[in-house]
């Protein structure tokens, strides 16, 4: 598991492109048969990835050393989307079917947690995201038909897109976890412009379904002074409450989003007008 810390957003403001690169971008998240785990002091998330192919991907009893518990889930609940082929997901003994593009949502004080594929010629791969939870609710796999979709944007604008809120209190409990994913139209590339902050939770971004030459723009940073990072497929962002998050890419592609803080109330944002971007 890699640690990272919090970034002030004074601090970010000195940072070259591999400096903000090497604290806000995760460029490696799906190994074949392995677990990968990035451990970020903001807001204490943990965004990760789980490729099994000839093998399952278990989630070691190891990792408690890292959360200073006994397990690894002890005092975390995890939302995980599966980007790949058909896999599942076992948790203590019980077996979840997650198919392409569906979620599992896996509540605290669950022990023993082990990924999965159907088939090794086309893989499941589980993105996931974890948060502290102080209490424990059932898990629980969301589809699409379950995620509570809601469109957004317009063509002329190139934003027209659709968020399904897979984590959320109107689909399920969780402790304070947001997860969902969000696909754009044909023709669209902006993601979440107009822009946005909140001061009360972070987000976390992972782009996916990109084609091998095609990249996104992701700005960040404070709304009068903004930066931007490149992303490629399958890569992720960790976002600060200070940062806006917003991009743009060259090509079409899905991203997903995990939230982590105060609060569950999706539209506590904190809007940016265009005309105050710089």
């Amino acid at each position: 598991m890699e640690i990272r810390q919090a970034i002030h957003s004074e601090h970010a403001k000195t940072l070259d492109t591999q400096g903000l690169r090497d604290q806000f971008l995760i460029e490696e998240l799906f190994v074949n048969n392995q677990l990968k785990l990035v451990y970020s002091h903001i807001d204490r998330i943990i965004v990760g990835g789980a490729q099994p192919v000839e093998e399952p991907v278990v989630v070691p009893a190891s990792l408690g050393k890292q959360t200073g518990t006994d397990y690894f889930l002890e005092r975390r609940e995890l939302g995980t989307i599966n980007i790949g082929g058909p896999g599942a997901v076992v948790v203590d003994g019980t077996r979840h079917e997650i198919g392409t593009h569906e979620g599992l949502y896996i509540g605290k004080e669950s022990r023993d947690v082990q990924f999965e594929s159907t088939d090794p010629a086309t893989p499941a791969a589980f993105y996931m995201a974890c948060a502290p939870a102080h209490q424990a609710h059932p898990t629980r796999k969301v589809t699409l038909e379950d995620a509570s979709p809601q469109t957004l944007g317009d063509t002329a604008n190139s934003n027209r897109r659709t968020i399904y809120k897979f984590l959320v209190p109107d689909v399920l409990p969780t402790c304070q976890l947001l997860m969902g994913m969000t696909r754009l139209e044909e023709g669209s590339l902006w993601n979440t412009m107009p822009c946005h902050t909140h001061e009360r939770r972070m987000e976390a971004y992972f782009y996916f379904d990109m084609a091998d030459d095609n990249l996104v723009f992701h700005m960040m940073g404070e709304p009068q002074e903004t930066r931007h990072l490149v992303v490629r497929n399958r890569q992720a962002v960790l976002s600060p409450s200070w940062s806006l998050h917003s991009g743009v890419g060259t090509g079409s592609y899905t991203f997903i989003w995990a939230m982590v803080g105060e609060n569950q109330t999706f539209p506590d944002m904190d809007h940016v007008a265009m005309a105050d971007l710089r």
